[in-house]
């Protein structure tokens, strides 16, 4: 789960991190407002969307005075922000964050993340901040420092110090640089984090050490313990399609193509959607029933998928463990009356009480194409699609 600047700035303080004072805007007026409450000669007007790279689209302004707040406000709320992880399609934004100016002297990277290699968190820093840091690991990786964080023990405050050092923060700021680094990585474990990056990480004229930027997303397994960052969470950023799919625990990921896939198993539907595409389809989404679905989860599953105007096709390739065929082919069977389907549909079926799901599937009377294997699936809805 993501959240938003400000709200991970409030996140981020509760854990002893320094941020610049700001409040979130909904209206113009409220932006005015919130500069007038700051007080500082120079205020930035943030656009807050669940993206990067807002700077270069237009959604960061720096003004010297009250009219010019309120003239950043009116250009920025409501406009769609293009960045490169929006997609072509950009993101409305309907919040601001009014944030105090800063005199910034230096600006630096740092991030903490899960390191599948090594199975522990790792803290990354760089004095090469306020750019994107995957330029910097492809052009000057050597610019880049990791402390790999012992589980039992945490960050230690040797490890701290060395990463301060070898990002060049200048020495009579060690110490807060420590305490900032300490913070972040407690936020980052006791809030179930799976990223944790602030970019830029600024020392100002005053001798501070601030978190200028805020990125911070969630494990979604670990939500229902984390009741207070759930209240963070903002629908209007989110796929309508993925926001109805969590209601009903399935995992689903909205692609541009124009082939559904409903598939049981992140491993089979990763595969299911790279055999598509080997033939030389476009998968439309991730979608995962899970071992456990019902013929009601599984109903719901083919109504999401229906639900994207783009699908023209739909491919079911199911491999029972846990889950059963039988059970995945009556949620087929009443989707398929329920939403009066017209779409070309291939199932495979594989596993337990295979025989009984193909049973039920070829006594329903419905327009349902058979497939032997997953390659044969593939080839069947792709062909169809390209067909229709």
């Amino acid at each position: 789960m993501n959240i938003h600047e400000y709200q991970g700035k409030e996140v981020l303080q509760s854990f002893g991190v320094k941020v610049p004072n700001g409040y979130v805007a909904y209206t113009v007026d409220e932006a005015v407002e919130a500069a007038e409450k700051l007080g500082t000669s120079v205020t930035v007007v943030k656009a807050q969307i669940h993206a990067g790279g807002r700077g270069k689209a237009g959604g960061v302004k720096v003004a010297k005075n009250l009219e010019e707040v309120r003239t950043y406000a009116e250009e920025i709320l409501g406009k769609t922000l293009v960045t490169h992880q929006t997609g072509p399609e950009g993101k409305e934004v309907k919040r601001l964050l009014i944030e105090e100016g800063c005199d910034i002297k230096k600006e630096y990277y740092i991030g903490v993340v899960l390191d599948r290699a090594t199975s522990r968190v790792v803290m990354m820093g760089s004095e090469e901040g306020g750019t994107e840091i995957e330029e910097v690991a492809a052009a000057t990786p050597e610019k880049i420092f990791k402390e790999v964080i012992d589980p039992v023990v945490g960050l230690m405050p040797y490890q701290a110090r060395r990463l301060a050092f070898n990002m060049n923060i200048p020495d009579e700021l060690l110490g807060k640089a420590v305490k900032f680094m300490t913070g972040l990585y407690q936020a980052f474990v006791e809030k179930d984090c799976s990223i944790a990056e602030i970019n830029p990480l600024v020392t100002t004229g005053d001798g501070e050490v601030l978190a200028l930027d805020a990125k911070l997303n969630f494990d979604d397994n670990a939500l229902y313990r984390q009741k207070d960052v759930l209240e963070y969470r903002d629908l209007d950023e989110e796929d309508e399609k993925e926001i109805e799919a969590s209601k009903y625990d399935l995992s689903y990921v909205a692609l541009d193509g124009n082939i559904g896939c409903m598939v049981n198993g992140a491993g089979l539907a990763m595969s299911t959607m790279d055999i598509i595409k080997h033939y030389g389809g476009e998968p439309a989404n991730f979608l995962d029933v899970g071992g456990g679905a019902t013929a009601e989860k599984v109903t719901e599953a083919f109504k999401i998928i229906l639900s994207d105007k783009n699908v023209k096709g739909i491919f079911v390739n199911i491999f029972g463990g846990i889950m059963k065929c039988d059970v995945i082919a009556e949620g087929v069977v009443e989707a398929t009356k329920q939403v009066g389907l017209n779409l070309p549909l291939v199932v495979r079926l594989e596993g337990t009480n295979v025989d009984l799901g193909k049973k039920i599937l070829n006594e329903s009377g419905l327009n349902i194409i058979p497939a032997d294997s997953m390659a044969d699936g593939a080839e069947k809805i792709v062909t169809l699609v390209k067909e229709a």
